[in-house]
């Protein structure tokens, strides 16, 4: 490693290390990391702005405006207490209910929507039972971003890995004759969330009082909660096809980020038009772009940038080339140190850089040595899922719902109030995946 990559690698761990610690506002220390790099050379500034993926950007101010409409219908909070109802008033089950649904919309839906889609429902309950929200919260933007990777569909690395391999949506639930990736995440996340009903059972949540509103909404007495359906039937259209848009987007032959702006526009455009003569209670455009968490949009600029710095100074294939020797050597051995060594280190970068470059790696080694790269591929993909919650700065959502619930409760939390959930959380679904892992994965094929 030369001076420019020591100078490089140390500006991005100082900078991760107070985007964690919170010393300072997490998105001014990231942005001043880049600063700091393009300062020192480590990339310039025409190349910061360029590592932004803006079509990701894009997709995700197009998607918390429309899903700022959908918290405003009374859906949320409908669901809420049908929820409630299922969870017989019991919290910890409500949240873990929840965190379950965050989950699973995430094979779907990106993560940092999920969580502004639930917020709502979880806030409304929390007014009601009078418990701190920034705990439940972080929990379900934990669930939001553990079954990303289960399908094709949810999150970036699944569609990296149909890039390199060639793998179709089929072979996320069923390959070579066994389980994969829909189905050991299936049951690893069932199990973390298992555990984590009896832990937040022994929290604060547990004690949650009822207080007489919930009562009768729980005994069967009518709650009005949406008062303008045409606007809830708008949205939830809108939303739909906005959805519909982005899956289809290989036969459009459009960016998801145009496709899910063209959607929010629609949106807007509709409302403009169409909600005096129908008499819809809309809310104002200027509100609802001022309510856009414009501090989450400036936190992810700046990473795209800090790991475009990183990966321009070569480190990520410094890091790569370490694998392969232990690779060629043992499938189990290359396996474990993969999987391992994988999540301390998505914990602190962001993790599809260091995926798609490590995939590279896997095809590559897989085609000169004759290995089987699928039990390479899966270890990299599900840790490199699992472990990014350890951190914000490993998954973008944890700190959307971070400051959010910090925002709701009007408290700041501790860098080791934070760990209290996450570390638990990460631990207890490595383990678990990597013994699926292990027995379905790589010892058949050792």
């Amino acid at each position: 490693m030369d001076f420019s990559q020591t100078i490089t690698l140390i500006l991005f761990l100082v900078t991760i290390g107070l985007v964690i610690l919170r010393w300072i506002e997490s998105v001014a220390a990231a942005l001043m990391g880049v600063v700091a790099m393009v300062m020192a050379g480590s990339m310039t500034e025409v190349q910061a702005f360029q590592f932004v993926d803006w079509n990701v950007i894009m997709i995700l101010i197009s998607i918390w405006l429309i899903a700022g409409y959908f918290g405003k219908t009374g859906i949320p909070q409908y669901v809420a207490d049908y929820t409630l109802q299922l969870s017989k008033g019991s919290i910890p089950l409500f949240v873990t209910l929840i965190g379950t649904l965050a989950g699973f919309l995430s094979m779907f839906i990106d993560n940092v929507v999920v969580v502004l889609m639930l917020a709502p429902v979880l806030f409304h309950i929390r007014k009601v039972y009078h418990f701190k929200g920034t705990g439940p919260l972080l929990f379900i933007g934990l669930c939001s971003n553990f079954m990303g990777t289960a399908l094709l569909l949810g999150d970036l690395p699944p569609q990296m890995l149909h890039s390199v391999s060639g793998i179709e949506f089929g072979g996320f639930i069923w390959q070579f004759g066994r389980p994969s990736s829909f189905i050991i995440l299936t049951v690893t996340f069932l199990i973390v969330c298992t555990y984590f009903y009896f832990k937040l059972q022994k929290s604060e949540l547990g004690e949650a009082h009822i207080h007489e509103k919930t009562t009768q909404a729980v005994s069967g007495e009518k709650v009005v909660y949406i008062k303008d359906k045409r606007f809830a039937i708008i949205v939830c259209a809108g939303f739909i096809l906005t959805i519909i848009g982005m899956s289809l987007r290989q036969h459009l032959g459009y960016k998801l980020g145009f496709i899910a702006f063209a959607g929010a526009l629609l949106l807007v455009v509709v409302f403009e038009i169409f909600k005096k003569p129908l008499g819809m209670e809309v809310p104002d455009l200027e509100e609802m772009i001022t309510e856009l968490d414009w501090k989450a949009i400036g936190f992810y600029v700046s990473l795209f940038a800090l790991v475009g710095g990183l990966e321009h100074a070569n480190i990520l294939k410094i890091v790569a080339a370490w694998f392969t020797p232990y690779i060629q050597k043992s499938l189990f051995l290359g396996t474990t140190i993969l999987y391992w060594v994988t999540g301390p280190i998505v914990a602190v970068v962001e993790h599809d850089a260091y995926i798609l470059t490590i995939l590279y790696v896997i095809r590559d080694l897989s085609r000169t040595s004759g290995i089987n790269p699928w039990p390479l591929y899966w270890a990299l993909l599900w840790a490199g899922t699992l472990a990014s919650n350890l951190t914000i700065a490993g998954a973008p959502a944890l700190y959307v719902a971070l400051v959010k619930g910090e925002k709701e409760d009007s408290t700041k939390w501790s860098l080791r109030q934070f760990l209290g959930y996450s570390v638990p959380f990460v631990v207890v679904s490595m383990i678990v995946c990597y013994i699926l892992m292990v027995l379905i994965w790589v010892v058949p094929f050792m």
